[in-house]
């Protein structure tokens, strides 16, 4: 019985999981519409998959034990929202608005990093948070670059960002501006860290539930 319970609890874990994670990552593209706010969005879009990323995936590769899981889950957040986004597509909206696994070369480094270190937990939070927090951003350029022209794609796809109220009198520049790579991949080593930790006692928490 604590077998059964056990395995239908992770997969139970690992959908919620995963469903969440899509969720909260689907609209990370969506820094192409919002022509004022575009860094500001795409640093803050970058640190939201960074952390949703690290949580499953290290939730998912302690549970296992088998380097190579990280890499697996982001595959099934990649296929989620390549589902969510054939919905924006049926709607008139570019598909390559966001196609691009991002999220695959940062889970590959998580794995890499736990298969290194052979299985070392605290190397995996400490080690694989900062590789993803900082690659991730990066990786999330490749998608901003890969959309043939954001801002020609903003005005032929017009919507509502902010009302009217909250609307900026000129764009907002200022420091997210000048480097929102750097910015994402600073502030994703350092939470990154922290999800990873989440993500790794979510694990232990499952099974002491679970022995109770």
């Amino acid at each position: 019985l604590m077998v059964w319970l056990r395995r239908c609890t992770h997969y139970l874990f690992i959908v919620v999981v995963a469903v969440n994670s899509t969720l909260l990552t689907i609209n990370a593209g969506d820094y192409i519409f919002y022509t004022d706010w575009a860094w500001t969005s795409y640093t803050v879009f970058s640190i939201s998959q960074t952390l949703m990323l690290l949580v499953g995936a290290c939730y998912y590769l302690t549970f296992t034990g088998v380097p190579g899981t990280a890499t697996y889950y982001a595959l099934i957040m990649t296929v989620y929202t390549w589902i969510a986004k054939a919905a924006w597509f049926s709607l008139g909206y570019p598909y390559d608005f966001i196609v691009t696994p991002v999220w695959l070369p940062s889970a590959m480094l998580l794995d890499l990093v736990y298969w290194a270190t052979k299985k070392n937990k605290h190397s995996l939070v400490l080690f694989g948070g900062v590789l993803v927090g900082m690659s991730l951003p990066l990786f999330n350029m490749v998608n901003l670059i890969t959309v043939a022209d954001p801002l020609e794609t903003a005005f032929k796809y017009p919507r509502p960002t902010l009302p009217p109220y909250m609307t900026p009198i000129e764009p907002q520049v200022g420091k997210f501006y000048n480097s929102p790579v750097a910015l994402g991949a600073g502030a994703g080593a350092v939470l990154g860290c922290t999800m990873a930790a989440l993500g790794v006692k979510l694990n232990t928490w499952t099974y002491r539930w679970m022995a109770a």
